[in-house]
């Protein structure tokens, strides 16, 4: 399985890389794992509704023109369904199962996703109702991937 975690804006936290870089190192044993920084759309700190929809519009064409169309889009977006491990677990399963190979999980920046992500996405995922910042998601995101993989395998993993 190719999973693709694409994300906006660059990484800077060194205690976030070091998460992250040790749950992929875990997950290699599973799948490809790889993630994709796009650049985030400069906005000043108080923007409009207006401005808003266009750093989200800019943002999403920079993530959309590097997914595939044979692809199976998961956007981490707040209205989406939640989903426990277990379901997660599931869903990534039975996606292997019908030859869906190819995953992406699409991390928004600090103002969201566009429409036109989450209308390409083949499902929305919600982590919480909270806001959590879109750097920390990532480590998140890749922990509950890997435990996913260890479900699936009937692997043991602390609770």
């Amino acid at each position: 399985m190719n999973i693709s975690i694409f994300t906006v804006g660059k990484l800077k936290e060194k205690y976030l890389k070091q998460g992250i870089q040790e749950y992929t190192k875990r997950l290699s044993a599973y799948a490809n794992v790889e993630i994709i920084e796009v650049a985030d759309e400069k906005a000043p700190e108080n923007m409009s509704n207006n401005e808003m929809i266009q750093v989200k519009v800019k943002e999403g064409e920079r993530i959309l023109s590097k997914i595939g169309q044979d692809t199976h889009v998961i956007a981490l977006a707040i209205e989406g369904n939640a989903w426990t491990s277990e379901r997660l677990a599931k869903e990534l399963d039975d996606l292997a199962t019908y030859g869906k190979s190819k995953i992406a999980f699409v991390i928004g920046g600090s103002v969201g996703l566009s429409d036109a992500v989450l209308k390409r996405a083949n499902s929305k995922l919600s982590f919480s109702k909270m806001t959590y910042p879109h750097q920390l998601m990532r480590l998140i995101l890749v922990e509950q991937v890997y435990r996913a993989f260890k479900i699936n395998r009937n692997e043991p993993y602390h609770k």
